[in-house]
Formats: structure tokens, C-alpha cells, sequence
């Protein structure tokens, strides 16, 4: 058996017809930029997270960094940074010219230890940037209690987290500000890269909008200077038919999740958690082994493919070589990067396949 560490094709299977139909009919408009499309699926996706905006922008990277840019957080700022994550999240931050400071991750969760953070503000922090990794919800509360302790704007960085809850309440309503990721892989993904900002504040919307458009709030009107990151058409079309089986799909993931949860019993395999406050969307499923590459070697010779999120950690790469004295402070990070290992997650995936990765982990020694 052959076991793909993604396929896309069952769910583009499902809504292919719709897919073609919604191409073909903006094709036949000629309108490809800031058009029905896009104000549509802003409308509903601003929905479906329970705030009152969304904008959508070129990809999820820039969908942080406009936020920054909103609040106008830059030179000589500081944000609180996970350091458990994509190298994504800390380029907004030095895009904007402040500087990111990160704080180790829950070793249950994986996300933020929110007990580190004060730890890390000095007078020029502005921002905690809360990063709902692997597609679980951060300790939103405790981060939001602390923000308002410190006069600190929260920025979720739910690019992995579409639908999930936190205490019934869905990310990118649980800051000031949220940036999401509809690259093709995500569980609400686009067939290219798109992102979007969602907030509840009408005066960063307008400004966030106005950003990513060139800085124009009106055509060949520029109050500020912006850049060129706008959704275009298609993709908000193909999304906005996505959108309407989000929660299908996620909940696919939440049975399959639960089935690895429940029957992979190899003690040398160390399965996630769901925290108690979170409905994980499982994005990824990410388990750790101290053999982790013998773990993976294992795998892919019985044909089951992995992938390592992330096998080298923002501050030891070569791009942040000016970080790399803080090693000795984040060895909590370099451990995570060398155990962790992905595992075969997505829709559509067939129960004899689940059932092939579980005996085939159960039966590693």
C-alpha cells in the first residue's frame, strides 16, 4: 500500500463540477480584480469566524504583515514571537522592521507557553503574535489577559487553523487582528496562494484594505505607502465553494485524528493532545520519537510518507543568523524540530489506509 502524506484529489473530485462551473462563469465577466467574487467570500468568511471584516490579501504571509502595518508596529518595536513555528510569522515581523522575540513552545500543545511570555517584554514590546499551530487554538485567554496587562496588540496567525474553536469560539475572533492562509494545502485552501485579514475593528480594516492596494483608498488616491497584495477573483470564487465544506472536511480530520489518538499504542510514538479548551482542527498530525528519522525511514520502505514540521527552527536558520546565541535559551524548540514527525491526514483518506499507518506504527520497535 501506498500512503501519500497529502492528496488533494478526493476533495477536488467532490466539487469539481462546481469548480469549472465558477471559472468558467468569471471567465465570461472579464473582472478579475476587487470584484463580486471577492467581496462575496469576504462577507462570508468574515462570517464563518464571527467578526465583522475581512480582507482579503496575496497570501497568509502578507496577511501578518499588513496587520503590523495597520497597527503601526515597525523600527525599534518587539513582538512576541513562538518560536515553535513556520518561518512565516517572524518574516512579518522583520518585513515591518520590528524585531522578533520568541518564547518556547507547550510541550503538550505545541503552541506558545503562555507562562514564558512576560518573561520576554521589555518597553518596546507592542505585540503578541498567537500562532494556533498545527491547527489547535493557543491559550487565547491567558495570552489576551496579559496583552491587556501590558497595553499589547493580539495578533492571532490562524493560517492552520480554519474552523477550529477555542471554548466554542472560533479563531480569527479571539484578537485584534487575524491573519489566515489559504495556500493549497491548508484546510481551507485556494488553487494558488491567498490570504486574508479578519478584525472587528472597522478603522484597521479600512486602513489594512487600503495597504495592500497600493496605500489607495480611492483609485489614484494614496494615503499611505502600501503594497500590491489583494485576493484576486478566481481564487475568491474557488473559496467561497470550498467554504461551504470546511466543516465537513474538518470533521473528517477530527475522526481520523481520533482514530490515531485512540489505536496507535507503540510507546515509543508520542501522540499530540487536544487541549480541553480547543476543537483541534488536525491540519497536521504531529507526533515525536527521539528515532524520529528511523521512525520515518520505517514508513516510507513499507510505502506510508511523512513530513517534518519543521526539522530546522527559525532561529538556526541561515536567514536569522543573528539569532543563533539564543539557542542555549530555546532548547525546548531545537528538541521539538529533531522528534516531531507528521503522519497521513486528509480528507478522503479510506479506512483501510488509517488502519494500515496505526499496525504499521504499532508494529515499529
Amino acid at each position: 500500500m501506498n500512503i501519500p502524506f497529502v492528496s488533494f484529489e478526493p476533495m477536488h473530485k467532490e466539487i469539481e463540477d462546481e469548480i469549472l462551473e465558477k471559472f468558467k462563469e468569471i471567465y465570461k465577466k472579464n473582472w478579475f480584480i476587487r470584484g463580486e467574487e471577492v467581496e462575496n467570500f469576504e462577507t462570508k468568511f468574515a462570517e464563518f469566524c464571527g467578526s465583522k471584516y475581512c480582507i482579503g490579501c496575496g497570501n497568509g504571509l502578507d496577511a501578518i504583515y499588513l496587520i503590523l502595518r495597520g497597527y503601526d508596529i515597525g523600527v525599534g518595536d518587539e513582538v512576541i514571537v513562538p518560536s515553535n513555528t513556520f518561518i512565516a510569522t517572524a518574516l512579518a515581523v522583520s518585513y515591518a522592521g520590528a524585531k522578533p522575540i520568541f518564547v518556547e513552545p507547550d510541550l503538550l500543545t505545541y503552541n506558545i507557553d503562555t507562562s514564558l511570555i512576560e518573561k520576554a517584554l521589555t518597553k518596546n514590546s507592542k505585540a503578541i503574535i498567537a500562532v494556533h499551530l498545527y491547527g489547535q487554538p493557543a491559550d487565547m485567554d491567558e495570552i489576551n489577559r496579559i496583552a491587556k496587562k501590558h497595553n499589547l496588540i493580539v495578533i492571532e496567525d490562524a493560517a492552520q487553523a480554519h474552523g477550529s474553536l477555542y471554548k466554542g469560539k472560533k479563531v480569527g475572533s479571539l484578537g485584534d487582528a487575524s491573519g489566515f492562509s489559504f495556500y493549497p494545502g491548508k484546510n481551507l485552501g485556494a488553487l494558488g496562494d491567498a490570504g486574508a485579514v479578519v478584525t472587528n475593528e472597522k478603522k484597521i480594516a479600512d486602513k489594512i484594505r487600503a495597504l495592500g492596494n497600493y496605500g489607495s483608498d480611492r483609485k489614484y488616491h494614496h494615503i499611505y505607502k502600501g503594497e500590491n497584495s489583494r485576493l484576486d477573483e478566481v481564487q475568491a470564487g474557488f473559496l467561497s465553494i470550498k467554504l461551504r465544506y470546511l466543516d465537513k472536511w474538518n470533521e473528517e480530520r477530527r475522526r481520523i485524528a481520533k482514530k490515531y489518538l485512540d489505536e496507535i499504542i507503540n510507546p515509543n510514538v508520542i501522540k499530540p493532545v487536544e487541549a480541553d479548551y480547543a476543537k483541534h482542527v488536525w491540519h497536521l498530525f504531529v507526533a515525536r520519537t527521539n528515532k524520529r528519522n528511523a521512525l520515518k525511514e520505517y514508513l516510507e520502505n513499507n510505502g506510508i510518507f511523512t513530513t517534518i514540521h519543521y526539522p530546522i527552527p527559525i532561529y538556526l536558520q541561515a536567514a536569522y543568523e543573528e539569532l543563533k546565541p539564543m539557542s542555549d535559551a530555546l532548547s525546548l524548540t531545537r528538541k521539538i524540530s529533531n522528534d516531531v514527525i507528521s503522519l497521513p491526514i486528509w480528507y478522503g483518506m479510506k479506512e483501510n489506509e488509517v488502519n494500515y499507518v496505526i499496525e504499521t506504527i504499532n508494529n515499529w520497535r
